[in-house]
């Protein structure tokens, strides 16, 4: 049965189509999805089954606690997003695959930490949509599939359904799931995306990478606002990733200051972890920086009309908190700029003047909020 996203993986004759592969040709054809995979740019794929119990009670755990946030899609599915097989029935497989992203063209975080002046966006977000350029790759994987085996059932999966997909590469070999919630390879850190194909083929399966974070705490220390509760623990309420990405409402006022320049996302726990020197620059040019994102001050930012968002992030994952989540995340850090220590106070008490009457209350709040932190 067919979709957008591809073939249903099902129990019913589908499965006849897979009678001639005898466990050596399966293994065979596990070999030659891992070398098409490396040629269509993915640096790294792995396969497992679909058992993760232990991960569900982790989850149950999590969310329990509250630690989702406002994030109600998180307990929307229930067990599906860690059965496999309740998502898309008859999934015996997941083919796990990684895609590094890191450019080396970007202007590096730590600078931008240092110029409170400028906008600091998450190293992921500067370049194309990571959805459409992973899907596109999967397809293009599955089809190649198709056209060696002939039809058989999948699903693609880029971040856009109740997919467990670090337990999931964990499971597939990719690496171990750090302290931080990212996951972590021993040959390229963190900086990589992650996508799956759930499917039907009964493939032999990869063994689940080793923990290697030993005693190290350097990414709950890094923490700007202590969201890394506890190893292997983030309260997404507390990170500014969740706060400038997936909260859709007012950031909780103790929190701004503690946000600093940072307007969408935030890379502290991975910049501070000693395996991303292992990291190597993407080859990906979709993932090079777009609109001088890298490089580009708050108030220009600020300036910019809702057509003109809309246009400079096109295709990018820039638009997710919208226009006015982005004119509230600058807001805030408009309001961390210390003006004793800057070039430009006026152009900053300015920029957030002129939002002073914007049609949104989220938006007047916050900048009113950032011009009683220059009063």
């Amino acid at each position: 049965m067919k979709s957008k996203h591809g073939t249903h993986p099902n129990t019913g004759d589908q499965q006849e189509n897979f009678g001639d592969l005898s466990p050596n040709r399966l293994a065979e054809l596990a070999k030659r999805i891992k070398r098409l995979g490396r040629e269509l740019g993915f640096q790294q794929l792995g396969i497992t089954d679909t058992h993760l119990k232990s991960h569900e009670k982790l989850l149950e755990q999590w969310l329990s606690n509250g630690f989702h946030g406002t994030m109600e899609y998180m307990e929307r599915h229930g067990t599906a997003r860690s059965r496999p097989a309740e998502l898309v029935p008859g999934t015996l497989r997941v083919i796990s695959a990684r895609m590094d992203y890191l450019t080396s063209a970007a202007k590096p975080a730590t600078e931008l930490m240092e110029e409170p002046e400028k906008a600091l966006i998450s190293r992921y977000a500067m370049g194309r949509d990571y959805h459409k350029v992973l899907r596109k790759r999967l397809q293009k994987l599955a089809s190649a599939i198709e056209d060696e085996i002939g039809a058989f059932g999948y699903r693609i999966f880029v971040d856009s359904a109740p997919v467990l997909e670090k337990a999931l590469a964990e499971k597939a070999g990719l690496g171990w799931i750090g302290k931080h919630s990212n996951l972590l390879n021993l040959k390229a850190g963190s900086w990589f995306f992650l996508g799956e194909i759930y499917t039907d083929l009964p493939l032999p399966i990869d063994r689940a990478a080793e923990n290697h974070c030993g005693d190290c705490v350097r990414c709950i220390k890094a923490c700007p606002t202590g969201a890394i509760v506890g190893p292997y623990q983030v309260d997404a309420r507390k990170c500014i990733s969740y706060l400038t990405i997936e909260l859709k409402e007012s950031i909780p006022e103790e929190l701004r200051p503690l946000m600093g320049n940072r307007i969408f996302g935030c890379d502290d726990c991975q910049l501070v972890c000693p395996w991303n020197r292992f990291a190597e620059p993407s080859p990906e040019t979709d993932f090079l920086p777009r609109n001088g994102l890298d490089d580009q001050t708050l108030v220009k930012l600020f300036s910019w009309t809702e057509q003109e968002f809309l246009e400079r992030t096109e295709g990018s994952a820039i638009r997710r908190p919208g226009y006015e989540g982005w004119l509230r995340n600058i807001a805030v850090a408009l309001g961390n700029v210390d003006l004793q220590k800057t070039e430009h106070p006026q152009a900053i008490i300015d920029a957030l003047k002129h939002h002073e009457n914007h049609p949104s209350e989220m938006v007047r709040e916050h900048v009113e909020w950032a011009l009683e932190r220059h009063h």
